[in-house]
């Protein structure tokens, strides 16, 4: 996962999976992708035990020094790490693979690194808003042309960060792409404006397949994304018939594949992402709808 220092006990979702395992007296081990390694056919951590979490205090966590852990010898291990990744963490997928089979993780590191958020939905073309992923730019006029008011955004960003609404007229499209085609070697995304994003961007979350929780999320007056980290405000919703029927064609699949806890993104009945890596929104699903997915999630797994 991320460092602790870097995360709000308030807010975080990984830390409320930690509280709850806490609770049930479990002994939790901490460590970053860095400090994984590959020692005599054995797949091991630089790790520290979290002894206490406690908002009231400074730095808000307790641990112990570093201890070298051989990671078979736990009953679960999470992959919580917030994109966007570097080496180091695709690396941690690849010696934490070595042992997915004797191990529980959430999410099977193998499938995690197969199914990048923005690119893993195109699997169900018929639940997205129309999406190009390129770098060409005959292939951008021709999208922009056709849906005249369309969404920029990076093809591995999270929160929010770098991404664009492009209208009809925008005089900023020209220096966008070239910023864009400076700045990112890889390819990068255009998707038609779905309008309905001022009614929000509804965040679920799936544990087994199955959505267990939800929350909606409302673009500040100022801007298009809803993203809590960007100023959305989030809000007490339900999910409909039709995000149901999302839910029910994406969740065989995300079981087969291991991928046990997920959080799915749906504008208008638009399937936008499929976060895979570190799904958030327990914290305010807990507060808005009295739903302890952590609790839930632990649950489930042992």
């Amino acid at each position: 996962m991320d460092p602790l220092e870097s995360l709000s006990l308030e807010d975080d979702t990984t830390l409320a999976i930690i509280e709850e395992c806490l609770s049930k007296n479990f002994n939790i081990w901490h460590f970053l992708p860095k400090d994984v390694s590959y020692i005599n056919g054995e797949v091991m951590a630089s790790s520290k035990i979290i002894l206490e979490l406690n908002k009231d205090t400074q730095p808000g966590f307790k641990t112990s020094d570093l201890i070298r852990k051989n990671l078979k010898e736990l009953d679960l291990i999470f992959l919580r790490q917030d994109p966007p990744f570097d080496m180091s963490y695709i690396t941690s997928t690849f010696l934490l693979e070595y042992i997915e089979d004797e191990v529980k993780i959430i999410n099977k590191p193998s499938e995690v690194r197969n199914a990048p958020e923005k690119l893993f939905l195109n699997r169900w073309k018929n639940l997205t808003p129309e999406t190009i992923i390129t770098r060409n730019i005959s292939e951008i006029n021709s999208f922009k042309k056709k849906h005249k008011n369309i969404i920029l955004k990076p093809l591995y960003g999270n929160g929010g960060n770098g991404i664009f609404f492009l209208g009809e007229k925008d005089k900023n499209f020209n220096s966008l792409i070239e910023i864009f085609l400076g700045t990112h070697p890889e390819q990068f995304i255009l998707q038609e404006y779905l309008p309905n994003i001022k009614f929000g961007d509804k965040r679920i979350i799936l544990i087994n397949g199955k959505p267990e929780g939800a929350i909606n999320r409302i673009p500040s007056e100022n801007d298009i994304r809803a993203n809590l980290h960007v100023g959305g405000e989030a809000t007490k919703t339900v999910i409909s018939n039709k995000e149901m029927e999302i839910c029910e064609s994406i969740g065989p699949e995300l079981i087969q594949r291991g991928l046990l806890l997920v959080g799915i993104d749906i504008i208008g009945n638009k399937l936008t992402e499929i976060n895979v890596t570190s799904p958030t929104g327990f914290r305010e699903i807990q507060k808005f709808c009295n739903i302890d997915l952590a609790k839930k999630l632990i649950e489930s797994l042992t």
